[in-house]
């Protein structure tokens, strides 16, 4: 029988003075993984567990992570999403702090330092962190709008490094999207990405629900760490999954009333999320949608 889940693992790297285990899922896009990868070697302060999970790989990604002895790595002969890809590669995260980026996005000079000088200023596990994406056309007002290339072949990569950190922007509300970080206690309490929601579509939500559901308020953006990214590649790939009708049947409400009610996701950060006070008129319109999402 040919079990999609036959996962192999690979750990060869040990454990010295690594901040982040950072965890890099990747479905057949070399090129960008390796400019990635690149620019984490490149631009970080600190030493990091680089984890690619390999979702395929016939493009000569697998070959490539083999001939890197300085990554760790999972493989699935298969596409398995996300969800799989990241509690795979998870499980050889050996540090105390698991981050997750996209393979398609480019760090920027000192972008480590910054988030690891924000965990370190929370004095506590309870708290879920995310980098500032730079983004051509951005996906939420958490996004910095910059264009500096659709693709790898049109990247402007001086002008990034020379510009990124003059464009204006505040720390935010309401962590989600990666590049993001959590204590892997609480990776491990929530059970990471939940797989229900495979390949992926509104995962991102999801975890934040579950970590606020374990009493998590401190969600916060940092602006000054920054990130380009070129824009979900490998999703505009794959058959995509009902997410947002999955998450109001498990969670009762929509993706978009829990990020800007109770994350108030992309506002100037002021401090923990409380919990809100909800109309009435939102709590119908989500029992309404609850109700028609039990027909999707």
């Amino acid at each position: 029988m040919n079990n999609l889940l036959d996962i192999s693992y690979c750990l060869r790297t040990k454990k010295l003075h690594q901040k982040f285990s950072i965890l890099l899922p990747s479905w057949n896009n070399l090129d960008y993984l390796k400019a990635c990868i690149a620019s984490i070697l490149s631009h970080s302060d600190f030493e990091h567990q680089i984890i690619v999970h390999v979702n395929d790989g016939a493009d000569g990604t697998l070959d490539w992570v083999k001939e890197q002895p300085g990554i760790d790595y999972t493989h699935s002969k298969e596409n398995i999403g996300v969800c799989y890809a990241l509690n795979a590669a998870a499980r050889l995260a050996y540090t105390d702090y698991i981050l997750y980026i996209n393979d398609d996005m480019y760090v920027c000079p000192q972008w480590d330092q910054h988030l690891w000088k924000a965990v370190q200023e929370v004095g506590h596990d309870y708290f879920f962190i995310s980098a500032t994406a730079i983004e051509r056309r951005p996906q939420s007002r958490c996004s910095i709008a910059k264009d500096y290339g659709a693709d790898l072949e049109h990247f402007q990569k001086e002008a990034l490094l020379n510009e990124f950190n003059t464009l204006p922007m505040s720390d935010w509300m309401g962590a989600t999207w990666p590049p993001n970080v959590v204590h892997k206690n609480i990776w491990d309490l929530v059970g990471g990405y939940s797989t229900e929601f495979s390949p992926g579509m509104y995962s991102d939500p999801d975890f934040s629900m579950k970590l606020w559901n374990t009493g998590i308020r401190y969600f916060r953006g940092i602006a000054a760490s920054r990130v380009y990214h070129f824009g979900s590649l490998s999703v505009k790939r794959i058959k995509k999954n009902k997410g947002y009708y999955q998450f109001i049947r498990k969670w009762g409400l929509t993706a978009g009333t829990f990020s800007s009610y109770f994350l108030r996701r992309g506002a100037v950060y002021s401090g923990p999320a409380t919990t809100p006070r909800l109309s009435v008129l939102l709590k119908l319109k989500s029992l309404f949608k609850a109700l028609v999402a039990v027909f999707k």
